[in-house]
């Protein structure tokens, strides 16, 4: 396959490929710089991840297995159980850098697979090089999945919210959507991020009885603030209409507008009843979508479906450092408009206060109105509060 980057139809490139060197957009200096950094090896993969300088679940999952394929395609193997004892050993290791979404644990299993199959099945001619050649391969075909599968999630997702915004006789319409789920969050174009990205690329087209998004609305997310940094971010660049509000106005932002037909977001992980992981305060926008009567949409890859989970109740939650809530870091005005890059630490609570920095919550499937995948929309069967999802994925 071709050995470059993976194209979306987006203008931003948050992980550049070229085999064998990785680099990504450095997601700690946005909106303000757009700087890359080099990736030669695993560690700089899990540093990369843990830091945040790369997150999204389906961006973690690629960078995390890309890092991988820089670091061995600079490598020479003595033989190729050497080779596959470490690709294993160093898929463990970056499975330790985040242990909430799913994306990266099917990633490592995915790539281990491919590991012991390349060993096993050209043995005995199998050597270092072969099973390292291997590897990179599938990595990089993992890479070009996320896009393809991304441009999927956006087409089934617009068309059915635009069907949905139809059947409420609104046909200019505006959404809600609540983190960061774009070609920042993805290999390129995104899931919640990119229906929005899709609906917006198909309005010029679109038939003129037909319904067209009009706004997007969407919140900060404290509190790193991937909405006020990131969305907005990617929504500019895309000339996107959009309007930035505080995570704590959404329910007044839903009462006063009607034509919000619906909520999007994105997961880290979805239980087989359809329960879903995704950043924190996405909960209570569910609640607030529910009680306002509009739509509450949840838009992943399959990828992100764990079926080995009953519901909910079994996805590890990350909690992060308290100091993220009892303080602001940001960088100087003033030094933005001279073109320096001075960054600032701010002290907000009592340095006494204690603090709560759950990374993620937990959406009950009752309050999930559909779930669209690369492989279509589900939504409960008539009178049902979970999902079948196995069935939907037709694993049953």
């Amino acid at each position: 396959m071709d050995h470059h980057q993976a194209t979306a139809d987006s203008k931003l490139q948050a992980i550049r490929w070229d085999r064998p060197r990785l680099s990504i957009l450095n997601q700690l200096l946005l909106p303000h710089a757009s700087e890359y950094v080099d990736i030669r090896t695993s560690a700089d993969g899990h540093h990369a991840i843990v830091s945040m300088q790369t997150r999204g679940a389906p961006a973690i999952a690629i960078v995390a297995a890309l890092s991988l394929a820089a670091e061995i395609s600079q490598q020479d193997f003595e033989s190729a159980q050497q080779a596959r004892d470490f690709i294993v050993d160093r898929l463990d290791y970056l499975a330790t850098s985040r242990p909430t979404a799913v994306n990266l644990f099917d990633a490592v299993t995915k790539l281990k697979a491919v590991a012991a199959s390349a060993l096993e099945c050209q043995s005995p001619a199998a050597t270092g090089a072969s099973v390292a050649l291997a590897y990179v391969d599938a990595a990089e075909q993992m890479l070009a999945a996320d896009v393809h599968d991304n441009r999927a999630i956006g087409g089934h997702g617009a068309q059915y919210i635009a069907g949905r915004a139809l059947e409420q006789g609104i046909g200019a319409f505006k959404l809600l959507t609540h983190c960061n789920t774009g070609a920042l969050a993805t290999a390129g174009h995104g899931t919640a991020l990119g229906i929005i990205r899709s609906l917006h690329q198909g309005a010029a087209a679109r038939d003129p009885s037909g319904a067209v998004l009009d706004h997007v609305y969407f919140g900060e997310t404290r509190p790193y603030n991937q909405g006020a940094r990131l969305t907005a971010y990617e929504l500019l660049c895309e000339d996107i209409p959009s309007t930035l509000v505080c995570d704590s106005a959404v329910s007044a932002l839903l009462r006063r507008d009607p034509t919000i037909v619906a909520v999007v977001v994105g997961a880290d992980r979805v239980a087989a009843n359809g329960d879903t992981a995704n950043k924190i305060g996405t909960y209570q926008l569910a609640i607030a979508a529910k009680y306002h009567g509009r739509d509450f949409i949840v838009a992943a890859p399959s990828t992100s479906i764990d079926l080995g989970l009953a519901s909910g109740e079994g996805i590890a939650i990350e909690e992060r450092d308290p100091r993220e809530i009892t303080r602001a870091e940001g960088f100087v005005l003033g030094g933005l408009e001279d073109g320096r890059m001075e960054r600032e630490t701010l002290c907000v609570a009592p340095r006494d206060a204690r603090a709560w920095n759950p990374s993620f919550d937990v959406t009950p499937a009752e309050l999930v109105s559909a779930i669209v995948t690369e492989k279509g929309v589900f939504v409960k069967n008539p009178g049902a509060t979970t999902y079948d999802l196995a069935k939907c994925l037709g694993e049953n």
